[in-house]
């Protein structure tokens, strides 16, 4: 079961990150993507184990958009931040509902 879409009320882009480049970070064509975005702080650990403050969590459709760390992600307001990691909630069939969890700097 996908996450309803009556709870995507809004909309950020992330251009998802492809590596470092000579000078700086390489990112992919941005994507627009639905969401449900909740500013709000918390700890969350990084990939690498560390434990980071986030200060905004997105929530979306699984096939939405792949945002791996170091992803650059504009909000609504205009702000950029980075993507510190992602967890896919995939209930393999039950009723849950099925989203991706993206935890942001």
């Amino acid at each position: 079961m996908l996450i309803p879409g009556f709870l995507l009320r809004h909309e950020v882009t992330v251009e998802p990150y492809e590596g470092q480049g000579a000078a700086a970070p390489v990112y992919g064509a941005p994507v627009a993507v639905q969401c449900f975005l909740e500013e709000k702080t918390r700890l969350v650990r990084a990939p690498d184990g560390r434990e980071v403050v986030s200060g905004a969590t997105v929530y979306c459709r699984l096939d939405a958009v792949s945002a791996p760390p170091e992803s650059r992600v504009t909000l609504p307001s205009g702000r950029q931040t980075t993507v510190i990691d992602q967890a896919r909630h995939d209930g393999g069939g039950l009723p849950t509902p099925d989203h991706l969890e993206v935890s942001l700097v």
